[in-house]
């Protein structure tokens, strides 16, 4: 058990014995540091419940807690906040303890995961709005399997809808004598096709802006899309070579981001599990007809917002994004077993899912014990606080935004860093600079991406943590070349002490963070951890310290605070750079 969690099992403890009924104990960083390291709040509420001065019963357990040998002092201040401060002795054994551990943190009770996230539409550009499903679900697989979860991460590509259908009339109208449009053909790819990923981008877009003002190019496009759906050669073909076009354009891209999937299904994965999905469905009388479409009511009596049904047929028999998002539950649950499923996606899909949610409880397609959670996030905006666009007001791609990162970094690395590995520095620290800026901020809320602030060393950015990184490593790395031991044996001061105290705190912040489903928590906490060690740096020569126990404990503390930050920007999915 770690040292806070302990020390709140503790405090529980001693008020459970002295007649105060609580579930839990929650000691958090003082909001007054010169009152005490930590305090309990929940004193207030236990003594109105038995009818006490809150300040007497407060003071009457801060008495008790006082002849615990962890802590220095144990005070009351205002209405009945128990302040405590721990001794020096007890923080230099549970840093040893984390020290010389396999692990920095326990793990929680195992859970089986599905993370949906990604989701990017097939032939479309990755662009700046791909960024933090990508970023957040790359970051919670990570964080839910370094607390003990089993985790399953699908990017869930947008491959069986309307915008397949055209894509391939699109190529259609401009190479219609390519073999996948002949009768006669029987192949499973094209081999003929001569578009690349490029082409692929630019197509899209005006196949869309076609389909909005010419009536009779949408119903094609529907109509092919219908037929593609029902296994047509030719199409299907069509579409396996648009796949393999895009998605190494999309590998490419997502492996610069350190972004990696368990599974690369999508909605036309689906495709197979929709029939028998259909058979139960009306078997159980679970649909119902409506103006040719066949659809699902998913809406309940205590709804304040109008929920519409769940479309599962289409009028032109085509099957709906919520069709392949149920089928998709269906082989999850038939094939995979989780016991929760998470879908990393922007906010304004809401409703979407709480559809989708629902129909799939009231279907019982998936058991009531399995949990759904929508994790919606906002959007990333530029300067004007719109969404962010390049120079000239387009969408920008998100591999034109890395290179702009990568730009505004390069000009700050050190000049002595040439070559290839300027350039690969230069690479990882703006990856780091990108997704650390994404995730600062909870994910629910739009933040604006400002290069110059979040490119800058000394700011609460990525290249901060990282330049902070770097600087113990080189700092353990002289320890080294000089046989220097290290081990938690003395605290000069209020300094080093503040280290120790943030470093309790990893537990407690990973937690909150899985439970939340937010990653500014970790960033927030990786922020206050490098600013109070940097301020300790600054304060003391580590090295060359003439005090032996104080070397000894200050090159562990940094050996701690190092390690520390490489298990947490593994968890973020950011590298670190060999310099800066």
């Amino acid at each position: 058990m770690n040292f806070i969690k302990k020390q709140e099992e503790y405090i529980k403890k001693v008020l459970l014995e002295n007649q105060y009924s609580i579930e839990n104990v929650l000691l958090v960083p003082s909001s007054r540091p010169d009152l005490g390291e930590y305090q309990f709040n929940g004193m207030m509420a236990l003594a109105k419940k038995k009818g006490e001065n809150p300040s007497e019963a407060a003071q009457k357990i801060a008495n008790i807690l006082s002849k615990n040998e962890d802590y220095e002092s144990v005070s009351v201040a205002g209405p009945g906040f128990i302040n405590i401060t721990f001794h020096n002795s007890a923080l230099l054994k549970e840093a040893e303890h984390l020290l010389t551990k396999e692990s920095l943190i326990e793990p929680l009770p195992k859970k089986k995961v599905v993370i949906d996230y990604g989701g990017p539409n097939v032939a479309k550009i990755l662009h700046v709005g791909h960024l933090r499903s990508a970023n957040i679900g790359e970051s919670l697989k990570r964080l839910a399997r370094k607390l003990g979860y089993e985790v399953i991460g699908d990017i869930h590509l947008g491959d069986y809808g309307l915008q397949m259908g055209l894509v391939m009339l699109e190529i259609q109208t401009r190479y219609p004598h390519i073999s996948c449009f002949q009768e006669n053909f029987t192949g499973e790819a094209v081999n003929d096709l001569p578009i690349t990923n490029e082409d692929l981008l630019e197509i899209y877009p005006i196949a869309s802006g076609k389909s909005k003002t010419d009536p009779e190019f949408l119903e094609q496009a529907r109509a092919i899309t219908y037929q593609f759906q029902h296994d047509h050669k030719g199409y299907k073909a069509l579409w396996r070579s648009i796949m393999n076009i895009s998605l190494n354009d999309m590998k490419e891209v997502y492996q610069k981001l350190n972004v990696e999937f368990d599974l690369w299904k999508g909605e036309s994965d689906a495709e197979a599990f929709i029939p028998e999905m259909l058979e139960y469905l009306r078997k159980e009388n679970m649909t119902i007809l409506s103006e040719g479409a066949e659809i699902i009511e998913v809406k309940e009596p205590t709804d304040k917002l109008e929920i519409p049904p769940l479309l599962l047929i289409k009028s032109n028999q085509t099957v709906s994004y919520e069709t392949t998002d149920l089928a998709t539950l269906w082989d999850r649950t038939h094939h995979i077993h989780p016991d929760e499923i998470w879908y990393v996606a922007d906010k304004r899909q809401e409703l979407h899912f709480t559809q989708v949610f629902r129909a799939a409880y009231k279907t019982q397609i998936i058991p009531k014990t399995t949990k759904l959670e929508f994790i919606g996030f906002g959007t990333m905006n530029g300067l004007d606080g719109r969404p962010f666009k390049t120079r000239d007001g387009g969408v920008m791609s998100l591999r034109g935004l890395m290179n702009e990162v990568e730009k505004a970094t390069e000009e700050k690395i050190i000049p002595s860093i040439t070559g290839e590995e300027r350039k690969k520095v230069s690479e990882v620290i703006a990856v780091g600079t990108l997704k650390f800026a994404d995730l600062l901020s909870h994910r629910a809320t739009d933040y604006i991406f400002d290069l110059d602030k979040f490119s800058d060393a000394y700011g609460k950015t990525g290249p901060f943590i990282l330049y902070s990184t770097v600087r113990m490593r080189s700092l353990l790395k002289k320890a080294e070349a000089e046989n220097m031991t290290f081990n938690f044996l003395e605290l000069k001061d209020k300094t080093d002490k503040k280290v120790l105290l943030q470093i309790l705190n990893l537990q407690k912040v990973l937690e909150s963070s899985l439970q939340d489903k937010s990653l500014h928590e970790i960033a927030d906490y990786l922020y206050s951890l490098n600013n109070c060690y940097n301020n300790f740096y600054g304060e003391n020569r580590i090295l060359t310290e003439e005090n032996s126990n104080l070397k000894k404990t200050w090159i562990a503390l940094t050996k701690l605070v190092y390690e520390i930050n490489l298990f947490l920007l593994d968890i973020l999915a950011i590298e670190v750079p060999t310099r800066m």
